[in-house]
């Protein structure tokens, strides 16, 4: 959602960070079953997708009662929101997931506490139980075997149980050890730490199951696991097993006798978004979220596919919001929030998410006031660094044929300089983006890197790339005489098109003390089978001298599914710097952390991952072809790109 074109100032400088020691996780290894993946603008065409209803605002407000600096610029924006259906009265009492006339649950993605991200509408089987626990939830604790029994005697007929934590803001470490605790090790556990599931299908207490239908999205029954459990009480044992009769009843065919009980667990605390049970105000709470994240893409001449100019066009789009929070396409920022801090993160908090979450849900009304969207924006910038001091411009337009297979071009660029200079920054505009797939601006020279005949690696974009500005004492040395090509690839987009991309150069003040480079940990080996919905494969890197690492790049293809960047230490510590756990090729966003990763010489650089060849990922060219390296798109590449500087060398003259 987030589109920010204003450099971002860090508050560090290149000397004043120190060597940090290793730091082994808890758990370093990925998990044992294959993850379930979300493409940007892959929309389900599972039954019911746009008949997503509205209804009251979740059971918390309306139940019953960011050259001297390190500078990024990110440039993230949706691009495949649709409309749907408008929203209901608020006054409706049940949310869409209990509505018993059976209509269609939202969709929704959320990472388990084993690093895999699951998305409800690609969950395998008949049906899919849903179980909301929070850490120390009596209740809860009592249920967990029930629910365990459930999972084992169901699961064979086609039925996932996963449970889903809901408690605000708990850490991955505190879910895990609950989930030991409770004896549902192994299981999936889920971590809604925004609530925005639990708020979306109004779940308003720990301990509530909710069962779907995965043909027609629609729940069949929400409640609780039985009646022995109540708050403060507590029966000998069960008389009613109500999701144990549910299931078999749904399994079988038949009706549901009773689809619907009260839930006994603890209430779950929500943000307090609104003062009373009303919606959030459109003009002091949904509107400025809206500007600070969202409208610098939807805008005119904004990347974004509609502007967000009016409550009226917003109000459009609630629906879709949500539903874009809840699978977390937007905003398309998803590396593991238990790993790495970085520049510029395009997030939203927990209040952020809810408010917006509640006032689609309460119909997106627009209040009282003036509309806040309706007044007029400042131009947008021609860079989003600012003016730089030389463009690179691709000789004359490319032409793109409207259909077939463009081979890569390489197209020689005029370099502007005679002597050595040092960037400080680089950013990249493409010419036409309808058919620009990837830019990539090599420089070779006497004595310089090859990589494969093209020369060193300087700067690139594909989309959701960001410019680089590197911090104070580092930039990429350009020698004097180096020649300059620009790979370009180009994708058909049914009709004639062209293109004349830009590539944005700005110089430091003289020499630096730190060289940096882009370099690469790949994979050339590829072999993924037809069907392997996780082939994984790794790539090392070994740092002979020490260094600074300032920035990742996750590269993969159409089947890209999750990639981990992780530093094997001299001492035998492990540290994750990166992992993202829904790879998306339509997103290959840059991750520059908010400080350099100091790494003594020794150090390996692992990088893992995994490709999703099978028929559940909707992105595949073609699931029976078996893939191997290539520079189309529906081949495959495993590249973990990162930018590093060696320290420089010691002074060769000694005291004396």
């Amino acid at each position: 959602m987030r589109c920010r074109r204003t450099p971002f100032r860090s508050c560090w400088r290149e000397d004043d960070r120190s060597q940090t020691g290793g730091k082994r996780e808890e758990s370093a290894g990925m998990p044992p079953q294959p993850a379930v993946t979300n493409r940007s603008g892959g929309l389900s065409s599972a039954p019911g997708f746009n008949t997503v209803a509205r209804t009251s605002l979740p059971a918390a407000v309306s139940s019953s009662r960011r050259i001297n600096r390190y500078s990024m610029v990110m440039n993230f924006c949706p691009v495949h929101l649709l409309s749907i259906t408008t929203a209901l009265a608020v006054s409706l009492q049940l949310s869409v997931a209990s509505d018993p006339s059976g209509r269609s649950v939202p969709n929704f993605a959320l990472i388990d506490v084993d690093d895999a991200n699951h998305e409800l509408y690609r969950a395998p089987g008949r049906a899919v139980v849903l179980f909301f626990i929070g850490s120390g939830c009596p209740i809860v604790r009592k249920n967990a075997a029930n629910f365990r029994e459930l999972a084992d005697r169901f699961e064979s007929q086609g039925v996932s149980f996963w449970a889903v934590n809901s408690y605000a803001d708990e850490t991955k470490s505190e879910i895990r050890r609950e989930r030991s605790r409770i004896g549902l090790r192994g299981r999936t556990t889920l971590m809604d730490t925004k609530q925005a599931v639990a708020m979306s299908f109004g779940v308003d207490r720990t301990a509530e199951v909710i069962a779907i239908d995965t043909t027609t999205w629609r729940i069949f029954y929400r409640g609780a696991i039985d009646d022995q459990l109540v708050e403060g009480a507590e029966k000998p044992r069960a008389t009613e097993h109500y999701l144990a009769d549910a299931l078999t009843a749904f399994l079988a065919g038949d009706e549901v006798r009773v689809p619907r009980t009260q839930t006994r667990g603890c209430r779950i605390a929500y943000a307090k978004v609104t003062k009373d049970e009303t919606a959030p105000d459109f003009a002091t709470q949904v509107a400025p979220i809206l500007q600070k994240n969202c409208v610098e893409c939807h805008r005119p001449e904004g990347i974004g596919p509609w502007s967000m100019n009016s409550h009226r066009r917003v109000a459009n789009y609630a629906d879709m919001i949500e539903e874009v929070l809840l699978t977390r396409r937007m905003p398309p920022w998803d590396p593991h929030p238990a790993y790495g801090k970085f520049h510029d993160p395009q997030w939203l908090s927990r209040e952020e998410t809810q408010t917006l979450i509640a006032w689609a849900k309460a119909g997106a009304p627009k209040g009282e006031g003036e509309d806040p969207l309706a007044a007029p924006l400042a131009p947008l910038p021609e860079w989003r660094m600012g003016k730089p001091d030389y463009v690179l411009r691709l000789p004359k337009p490319e032409t793109v044929p409207p259909t077939g297979v463009v081979d890569y071009r390489y197209i020689e660029l005029a370099n502007p300089f005679t002597n050595d200079v040092w960037l400080a920054g680089l950013d990249v505009k493409p010419g036409n983006r309808k058919v620009v797939h990837h830019v990539i601006l090599y420089a070779k020279w006497p004595g310089g890197p090859d990589a494969g005949g093209k020369g060193a690696f300087f700067v690139g974009w594909a989309p959701g790339a960001t410019p680089l500005r590197y911090p104070e004492g580092v930039a990429k040395k350009l020698p004097a005489g180096a020649k300059l090509t620009a790979e370009m690839h180009y994708t058909t987009s049914g009709t004639e098109e062209t293109d004349q991309s830009e590539i944005a150069l700005y110089l430091a003040d003289g020499p630096q003390g730190r060289n940096a480079e882009t370099r690469e940990a790949v994979q050339p080996n590829l072999l993924i089978a037809p069907g392997d919905p996780e082939a994984r494969h790794e790539a090392m890197y070994f740092f002979s001298r020490p260094a600074a690492i300032y920035g990742l790049f996750p590269h993969m293809h159409f089947r890209g599914k999750w990639m981990r960047y992780e530093l094997l230490l001299p001492n035998g510590g492990r540290e994750t710097l990166l992992h993202v756990p829904r790879y998306d090729f339509q997103w290959q966003l840059s991750y520059y952390l908010r400080e350099p990763r100091r790494v003594p010489a020794g150090t390996w650089l692992k990088v893992t991952g995994a490709f999703d060849n099978s028929t559940g990922n909707p992105a595949n060219p073609d699931p029976t072809k078996r893939v191997i390296f290539g520079e189309q798109s529906w081949d495959e590449m495993f590249i973990g790109f990162f930018e590093a500087a060696d320290d420089p060398e010691p002074s060769k003259t000694a005291a004396k």
